[in-house]
């Protein structure tokens, strides 16, 4: 719930002149105002992190480095050779870690 932080506070004086029927009222009001979900069907299709993935099984096909790249010594990422930023003594640095 938004606050306002520049309307004038209540003091106690102020508490104690609301009524408890008023007061009553006002939560009712409040309960009065919230929206039934329906819980059931926001969570088919939902799945929890860390879920049960022993079955799976993950294929990627894996390329070796090709002539035309380099690994960074620095990230260690594999970068084409047009990102390539500087070599010293066989250092191969790529433009993101010479920046």
């Amino acid at each position: 719930m938004a606050t306002d932080y520049d309307a004038p506070r209540k003091t106690d004086d102020d508490l104690s002149e609301d009524s408890i029927e008023e007061l009553k009222s006002r939560r009712v009001d409040k309960s009065s105002s919230s929206v039934d979900v329906d819980e059931t069907e926001q969570a088919e299709g939902f799945e929890l992190p860390g879920a049960d993935l022993s079955g799976e099984e993950l294929s990627v096909r894996v390329l070796p480095k090709q002539a035309d790249e380099f690994t960074c010594s620095r990230c260690f990422l594999v970068h084409h050779r047009s990102q390539l930023a500087k070599e010293t003594n066989g250092m191969m640095i790529c433009t993101e870690c010479a920046a």
